[in-house]
């Protein structure tokens, strides 16, 4: 299966007609058109047949999501069965808190794929199950909301959100689930965005949910292979061949071991540097 970049994941407000354009250009991988926060309550009706609409067409092959209002609200019903039948490639759920509103999620999106947002201590604790629901296709992590309900007061380093960043990521690859980073909010700060991108590709997040159009860059560049990481699982993968061609099963390549699963990494590392090449 050909591997498709989610580096830059970038929520829009689905009733701003003028930034959905503009994003039919912009160079993010997954575009997510809001139904929830970013849409008061009065526009609900309006925000979700501008949705509908939207994901219609003109994307060039990029990934549309539409993010429903949470189970249990008084929009959910409409908000679901309209994504559902629309063009929309997947549904983003936000709230999602056991796995029985996952399966509840998943049932409503009608075959699309759903990505689970979580966004509460409930939702951390349970997070392996609602991993392991079949047709949830991916954890966004909303550290926003469970910033506010830990009464957490991160800093730079986001420490006390550590152990929730971890659970999600540990629930996604054990389920063989992908796994997004929340959004940094501060549009102006540059540095800031730039520090927590790291540290969430140091972590090993697929991607990460962006909340502007000038955060796309920086986010793209570091959720992509650097020149240096792909000159090296090419000399790996060379090193080790070269090594089975002789006979053994372990090879080294510039003073490092080599074995099968360090090729395997190599290999998913050249796959994402094609796919990001062609995504631009």
């Amino acid at each position: 299966m050909e591997f498709r970049p989610r580096r830059t994941v970038l929520y829009l407000p689905a009733a701003n007609a003028r930034a959905i354009e503009k994003a039919r250009t912009l160079p993010a991988d997954t575009v997510i058109l809001d139904l929830e926060d970013a849409v008061a309550p009065d526009a609900k009706d309006d925000a979700r047949t501008a949705a509908v609409a939207a994901v219609a067409g003109g994307w060039d092959g990029r990934e549309v999501a539409i993010r429903v209002n949470g189970l249990g609200t008084e929009w959910a019903a409409a908000d679901f069965a309209a994504a559902a039948a629309s063009s929309a490639n997947l549904l983003v759920v936000p709230k999602v808190n056991s796995a029985a509103e996952a399966l509840e999620a998943v049932k409503l999106a009608g075959g699309k794929p759903v990505w689970a947002m979580i966004e509460t201590p409930r939702g951390i604790q349970q997070v392996d199950a609602i991993a392991d629901v079949p047709g949830v296709e991916a954890l966004v992590a909303g550290f926003a909301d469970l910033t506010k309900e830990l009464r957490a007061k991160p800093g730079p380093d986001r420490l006390p959100l550590l152990y929730a960043a971890s659970r999600i990521l540990n629930a996604a690859r054990a389920a063989g689930k992908m796994a997004f980073d929340g959004v940094y909010t501060d549009i102006r700060d540059v540095a800031g965005l730039e520090r927590e991108a790291k540290q969430a590709v140091e972590l090993g997040y697929d991607g990460k949910t962006c909340v502007h159009p000038d955060q796309l860059e920086i986010v793209n560049r570091l959720f992509s292979p650097s020149a240096a990481e792909i000159e090296t699982a090419e000399g790996m993968i060379a090193a080790y061949e070269a090594a089975l061609a002789d006979g053994k099963g372990i090879a080294t390549y510039k003073g490092r071991m080599v074995e099968v699963l360090h090729v395997a990494e190599a290999r998913r590392l050249l796959a994402i540097a094609e796919a990001t090449a062609r995504a631009g």
